[in-house]
């Protein structure tokens, strides 16, 4: 019997007899042997070798019909008590048996029926799929957000120009007046991003940007009406992890209705608005700080966030599938259909599974991943400088070029940022048309090194930029016009080199990129948020803007060559990696076969190694199959 409970059904379904044929094998008080000569221990009926046909195989039990039948052995028969007990005994166990067969294909038929009552799309082109909705809703639905991604990342930067007037109304610090305004709502960065990821793949897009954005524009309420500066720090760090969803899920957003080719567009402009917002806050907050007063910074953060979430409320559709399936087969099953059923309701929805998404994995992948880490890194550190120079900036115009600007003025050179990060977004855009026929090279998986390309032209810009800022902007009698050009290339790279290591980090880690986007957001909020508290001492010091730029250029100096190092070796170090798939290898060896790359290609040159070094080849055959089907 024991041997029963460890063999498979699978298994056994292939050398077991249905209970209806069972007869033929079991006879009355007369049955032969019980056990076939290998004596294994089993039943007669499991080590029976019978195959399809019924024909005995070696140590089949023989009936009495097998009588003499040179593939049987026989055992002396046993008869009285004993043998009835003994074939009682085989009768349990052959009804056993069956009745696991029969159970086993009942499982098989319920298991087929539960398949064809799982809820999917009506076919490729089914209208209710996100990715078959009109190009211009996609992009109405993908502007919509990245408007939101705009607000929420304005509000990060705003107050900058409050911390004086605050510092003054409440008799604090300037480092307690930036912890309050600035670097709290980028604590609540850290916090939100492990909620409203997962919150989304149980409720859906929709439900979690209307209240995300609700409870955001509700905060923004408590630092005009505080009386203290605690009531400031707790609001905005509310603000904070509200205003974090956009960060979060818009991509997630373009994701579900773009398809591969308008995407590249649509996460250029979404990464463009995470530095468009912190650009331009500065500039309208100073002003309105100087002209009507610090509280009425966050009234116009108020009526900003309103209007976002009156158009969220108004006008965003539901996107993400699972979702969408799960609505659909609530339906069916109200129409009749009461066993239609969807994935998303057969997730592991537990506290203890959400808690190994949101809490466990990010870090436990950051923690195994040193090409990780070092992404981290650099983007963090890129990320920190942006709010970095919102205290340096005002630092080297309004501090040291007090003649030339005040609280207001002082605040546009951060425009020459914008026009920086507008650039970069071009520029990234124009870089990733070559993409689409990489893609079609590739078989759909081209190297994921290939979206370093805009880091590697990033990296030296940074360098040259924080130098060229800080040598230009420390020294009055260098006209204000230096430092502020300096500024379009930082702009420049923060674009590029924010783009590229994000989008690098997805394909990279394809199942996990959600974990490994949200540990890298954790890390580079965490960084950003103490950057504004010591880098204005830093500015202020005798260390100055020349040696504060060049303490932060010799930071970028170093971790320049990594994008440049991930490039040539990031494929090898992917084999690895328990997290990080490597499929492309198996195509490279495939286009190396077809002739389209250098053998041994990847240990070659840069060049040869590149994945760009087959597209003159790919597009010289191709151009050659058109022209033979247009003679033909």
């Amino acid at each position: 019997m024991s041997s029963i409970g460890r063999t498979p059904a699978s298994e056994r379904s292939q050398y077991l007899t249905p209970a209806s044929e069972r007869s033929q094998y079991i006879t009355p008080p007369m049955t032969p042997g019980l056990l076939s000569s290998e004596g294994h221990g089993g039943s007669a009926f499991e080590s029976s070798g019978r195959n399809s046909t019924g024909q005995a195989g070696p140590g089949d039990v023989s009936s009495p019909s097998d009588t003499g039948s040179s593939n049987s052995t026989q055992v002396p028969e046993r008869s009285g008590t004993g043998a009835q007990k003994a074939n009682a005994a085989l009768e349990r166990e052959a009804d056993e048996v069956g009745g696991n067969l029969e159970k086993s294909r009942a499982e098989r038929q319920e298991e087929e029926e539960d398949e064809q009552n799982r809820v999917d799309w009506d076919g490729p082109d089914d209208p209710a799929n996100p990715q078959n909705w009109s190009l211009r809703k996609k992009w109405w639905l993908s502007g919509l957000v990245i408007f939101l991604t705009v607000n929420c990342t304005f509000a990060s930067a705003a107050p900058s120009g409050a911390v004086m007037p605050v510092m003054m109304q409440f008799q604090i610090s300037e480092v307690i007046a930036t912890l309050a305004l600035t670097s709290s709502f980028l604590i609540g960065y850290c916090i939100g991003p492990l909620f409203w990821s997962t919150f989304s793949e149980l409720f859906g897009r929709k439900p979690i940007f209307i209240i995300s954005m609700f409870s955001y524009t509700a905060f923004i309420i408590g630092p005009p009406l505080a009386k203290n500066w605690w009531t400031i720090f707790i609001t905005r760090l509310l603000s904070g992890a509200a205003a974090s969803a956009p960060l979060t899920n818009a991509g997630g957003l373009i994701a579900d209705v773009m398809n591969p080719t308008h995407r590249g567009f649509a996460m250029s402009a979404f990464s463009g608005s995470v530095f468009l917002g912190p650009a331009l806050a500065p500039v309208v907050g100073s002003f309105v700080t100087q002209t009507v007063g610090w509280e009425w910074v966050f009234w116009v953060l108020l009526i900003y966030s309103f209007l976002s979430w009156a158009f969220v409320a108004c006008f965003l559709e539901e996107t993400f599938a699972p979702v969408l399936l799960k609505k659909k087969a609530v339906r069916l099953r109200k129409e009749g259909n009461a066993k239609a059923w969807a994935p998303l309701e057969r997730q592991d929805f537990s506290f203890r599974g959400i808690a190994e998404r949101t809490l466990f994995r990010p870090f436990h992948i950051l923690a195994l991943e040193p090409m990780l880490v070092l992404i981290t890194i650099y983007i963090s550190v890129v990320y920190g400088l942006l709010y970095g120079l919102f205290e340096g900036v005002p630092v080297v115009f309004a501090t040291l070029r007090p003649t030339e600007f005040n609280l207001g003025l002082s605040s546009l050179p951060f425009l020459a940022v914008l026009i920086g990060t507008t650039v970069g977004a071009l520029w990234n855009v124009k870089m990733w048309w070559k993409y689409y026929d990489l893609q079609e090279l590739w078989k759909g998986s081209p190297p994921p090194e290939e979206r370093l390309i805009g880091c590697m032209w990033a990296a030296p810009f940074l360098v040259v930029g924080l130098f060229w800022f800080g040598w230009t902007g420390a020294y009055p009698s260098v006209h204000w016009i230096a430092p502020t050009l300096a500024l379009i290339p930082i702009g420049i790279s923060f674009t590029l080199i924010f783009i590229s290591l994000l989008t690098y980090i997805t394909d990279s880690y394809l199942a996990y990129s959600a974990s490994a986007l949200a540990a890298n957001t954790i890390i580079r909020s965490a960084t950003a948020s103490g950057f504004p508290l010591f880098t204005r001492i830093w500015w202020t010091s005798y260390w100055g803007p020349q040696w504060s730029c060049t303490l932060l250029g010799c930071v970028a100096l170093i971790l320049a060559p990594s994008p440049f190092l991930f490039y040539i070796y990031g494929s090898r170090i992917r084999t690895h990696s328990k997290w990080a798939p490597a499929p492309d290898l198996e195509i490279r060896k495939q286009l190396e076969q077809e002739g389209y790359l250098p053998q041994d290609s990847i240990s070659k040159t840069l060049r040869d190694a590149s994945a760009r070094s087959g597209l003159s080849e790919y597009r010289r055959r191709r151009n050659a199959e058109k022209d033979a089907s247009q003679k033909a």
